[in-house]
C-alpha cells in the first residue's frame, strides 16, 4: 500500500496559481476603459471646462467680447437687486411647480388606466407617447395657432368675453397657455415611467385585495401608490427640474411676452447674456440659477425619500 505525499514546494507552487488566478478574474477588462475613458474626456471638455469658465467670468465685467476685468461679487449683488430678474424668478417657479403637480396627477392617472385590461391598450399607449418623440418647437407652433385662431372662434361662437381674442396677447391669461402645452408635451414621458412601476405590482395583491372587500381607491392608495412611491419621486424631481429650465415650450408661444409677462429665467439668460452684451453678469445669473435648481431638488429629494419609507 502506498500513500500520495505533497511536497511543500508544490503545495506553494498550487496556493500561487490560485491566488494569481484570483486577482485575474478580480482584474477589470481593459475594453471597459477604452469605452468609458473617450466618454469621460469629452464631457470633461464640451462640459465641465465651459461650467468652470463661466464660473470665471462670473466675477468679471466681461461683454462676451474684448477686454474684462475682476469685479469680484458685484454681479451677484446686482442680481438681487434686478426687477426683471426677480420677475423671471417669481414666474419661473409658479410655472414650474403649478406643471410639475399637474403633469404628475394627470400621468398617473392615464398610467392607472393604460396599464388596466382595456381593449387597444397597446396602441394607446403608443398615441399617449407620440408627444414626446414629436419637436416641441413644432408642436408650439401648432399650439400657437390653436390659442390664437382656434379657441377665439370658439369663444366667440360660445359668447366668451375671456377666449373670444388669443389669450397669448393676454398679459394675465398667456402663462396659461404655456402651462397647458408644457404639461400635454410633459405627460407622455411621466406615463412610461409610471407605467413601468405599475407592471412591478404583482396582480395577487389585487385579487387578495378584492377577495377582503377592497374598492378601487382603497386599492390604489394601500397598494398601487405606496408601491410605486420611488417612481412617483423620480417624475417629481425629473418634471420640477425640466420646468425650472423652461425655455422651448415659450418661445413658439409668446417668446416672453406680452411684455416680459412670460420670460423664464432661461430666456433672461440667453437674451441678456448673447444678445444684450451683459454676457459676465446673465453668467452669474445662471450660476446663481444652477445653485437654486440643485438646491430645491435636493430638498425635494429628502422629503420624498422620507415619504417613501412612511409609506
Amino acid at each position: 500500500m502506498t500513500t500520495a505525499t505533497t511536497s511543500p514546494v508544490d503545495t506553494d507552487e498550487t496556493s500561487h496559481r490560485s491566488r494569481r488566478r484570483r486577482r485575474r478574474s478580480h482584474r477589470t477588462d481593459p475594453v471597459f476603459y477604452w469605452m468609458a475613458v473617450p466618454a469621460l474626456v469629452l464631457f470633461f471638455v464640451f462640459h465641465t471646462i465651459p461650467v468652470l469658465q463661466g464660473v470665471f467670468y462670473s466675477f468679471t465685467d466681461y461683454a462676451g467680447y474684448g477686454d474684462w476685468s475682476f469685479v469680484g461679487l458685484e454681479n451677484y449683488g446686482y442680481i438681487f437687486s434686478d426687477e426683471r430678474i426677480r420677475d423671471s424668478y417669481l414666474f419661473t417657479f409658479q410655472f414650474a411647480i403649478l406643471s410639475t403637480v399637474l403633469t404628475n396627477v394627470i400621468a398617473l392617472a392615464i398610467a392607472v388606466g393604460l396599464n388596466s385590461r382595456i381593449r387597444f391598450r397597446t396602441a394607446l399607449r403608443g398615441i399617449f407617447f407620440l408627444p414626446q418623440v414629436m419637436s416641441i418647437l413644432v408642436l408650439g407652433y401648432i399650439f400657437n395657432y390653436l390659442f390664437s385662431t382656434t379657441l377665439p372662434y370658439l369663444g366667440q361662437k360660445w359668447g366668451s368675453e375671456t377666449f373670444a381674442t388669443s389669450i397669448l396677447a393676454d398679459e394675465d391669461l398667456a402663462w396659461v397657455a404655456i402651462v397647458v402645452f408644457a404639461v400635454w408635451q410633459a405627460t407622455a414621458f411621466a406615463v412610461i415611467l409610471y407605467l413601468a412601476g405599475l407592471q412591478t405590482i404583482p396582480t395577487e395583491l389585487y385579487e387578495a385585495a378584492s377577495i377582503d372587500g377592497a374598492g378601487r381607491w382603497r386599492q390604489f392608495r394601500q397598494i398601487t401608490f405606496p408601491l410605486i412611491a420611488a417612481f412617483f419621486t423620480i417624475n417629481m424631481v425629473l418634471s420640477l427640474k425640466n420646468f425650472l429650465q423652461v425655455f422651448d415650450h415659450i418661445i413658439p408661444l409668446t417668446a416672453g411676452g406680452p411684455g416680459t409677462s412670460t420670460e423664464s429665467i432661461s430666456m433672461v439668460i440667453y437674451r441678456g447674456g448673447f444678445q444684450g452684451g451683459d454676457f459676465a453678469y446673465q453668467t452669474a445669473n445662471a450660476v446663481l440659477f444652477f445653485i437654486v435648481i440643485v438646491a430645491f431638488s435636493l430638498f425635494q429629494l429628502r422629503i420624498l425619500m422620507r415619504r417613501e419609507v412612511q409609506a
